[in-house]
């Protein structure tokens, strides 16, 4: 098949979770079909990291995102996204009418597009193309969860936002001819803001575990490692949650225990830790080889929708023991006591990450299982195959009908 995919970022390299998830999907896609890749540059890094995705892709375009300031405002007020609006491009928007225009003239039209992530769906909304919205998960769900734990004015802002995506998501899940999720929860999660309409199908992350061998962890190891981009809301949520309510306890049963924070852009509130609380440390963007060499436990304290599944998977793949909340192995076919330890309120945390630390031997132990079960069910080879089938259905049930605007180009979506 002819693929035009659509990402959000240049997804090289893979150092966070969805550039990971993107990465290996279009390995798979590169080794079944001929994909063009269609990059939104929110940064400005996109260009220079393009070229190791050349040699997978039959064509590699990089619009890099104009700056706005103060649209989120407008868009708050008209009622629409304002996380939509912070990725719009008028030049992506014909740049696409003009690839799929050429590819239909060159007898090789593109046979689906396939979105990676919401932001990217108003780009699709108007192609005459099959359309497979990848939405990672339902963003929607991390806005409300948020705003369950922030105070005035920030929780009306993210009830607001939340309500915003939740209608243009359900709509989204409803016109798309096919959406994915990475588990079972945030597919009822876009079902139920969707009605119960679109086909929406569950394909779990998927990680390249034979590029992750697992690790010489030293003897004697005392330290708790973070690597979740501590960046993205939920993520950061979770870390400072451990670092204020957790580690403390962890400390007074294990003095010698320290905790590093490793990952780009730690939020303003991490950055701070080390100076409220002693024996941690924010490393920023490091290699995190060295961390998990020295690491008695890596943790996973998410406790809100949308964060740490990659992660979690790579350091199981590695052979790292890891302690979890249950809503950070949603979805993972992962067994608490067999694969890693799956603890909720703040003691029970403390105590499954004091029990790694005082017993290397029950860590070395769930740590062989848990790289076993990832091996064996979610490297990316076994998993993303399930994506040509939706590929098939989809394409056999044709395109959806032009949107056109007087001219006969798309209409573009403001």
């Amino acid at each position: 098949m002819n693929i035009l995919l659509l990402s959000c970022g240049v997804p090289y390299p893979p150092d966070s979770g969805p550039r990971v998830k993107t990465y290996q999907l279009i390995r798979h896609l590169a080794s079944r079909h001929r994909v063009s890749l269609v990059c939104l540059d929110p940064d400005g890094t996109g260009a220079a990291r393009a070229p190791a995705l050349q040699d997978l892709c039959a064509d590699l375009r990089v619009v890099q995102l104009p700056a706005r300031r103060g649209e989120w405002l407008a868009r708050l007020f008209r009622g629409q996204p304002a996380l939509l609006a912070r990725y719009r491009s008028d030049e992506l928007h014909r740049l696409l009418a003009q690839m799929v225009a050429e590819a239909a003239a060159a007898k090789q039209p593109f046979d689906l597009v396939h979105v990676d992530q919401i932001v990217m769906a108003p780009y699709a909304e108007r192609l005459a193309l099959p359309r497979v919205l990848d939405a990672h998960n339902a963003v929607w769900k991390i806005y409300a969860d948020a705003a369950e734990q922030q105070g005035w004015p920030g929780s009306w802002l993210a009830r607001q936002e939340a309500a915003r995506l939740r209608a243009y998501e359900g709509r989204i899940c409803a016109e798309f001819e096919a959406v994915l999720t990475v588990s079972e929860e945030d597919r009822a999660a876009l079902a139920e803001a969707s009605g119960g309409a679109g086909a929406l199908s569950v394909v779990p992350l998927g990680v390249d575990s034979s590029a992750l061998p697992s690790v010489r962890r030293a003897a004697g190891a005392q330290d708790v490692l973070s690597l979740a981009t501590p960046g993205w809301p939920p993520n950061a949520d979770g870390i400072a949650w451990f670092a204020r309510e957790v580690f403390p306890l962890v400390r007074r049963a294990a003095p010698a225990s320290r905790f590093f924070i490793c990952g780009p852009q730690p939020t303003p509130e991490l950055q701070d830790l080390p100076e409220r609380a002693s024996g941690i440390e924010v490393t920023g963007f490091v290699n995190p080889l060295p961390y998990l060499e020295r690491a008695a436990v890596l943790i996973a304290p998410l406790r809100s929708s949308g964060g740490m599944r990659v992660m979690l998977l790579e350091a199981l793949a590695r052979g790292v023991p890891v302690v979890a909340t249950t809503l950070a192995c949603a979805g993972l076919e992962l067994t608490a006591g067999e694969h890693l330890l799956i603890a909720d309120s703040p003691s029970e945390f403390a105590d499954a990450v004091a029990l790694l630390l005082r017993d290397p031997e029950l860590g070395a132990r769930i740590a062989a299982a848990g790289r076993q079960r990832v091996i064996e069910r979610y490297d990316w080879r076994a998993l993303y195959p399930a994506i040509d089938l939706v590929y098939a259905r989809i394409t056999a049930q044709g395109a959806p009908q032009s949107q056109e605007g007087p001219t006969g180009q798309p209409v573009a979506i403001s």
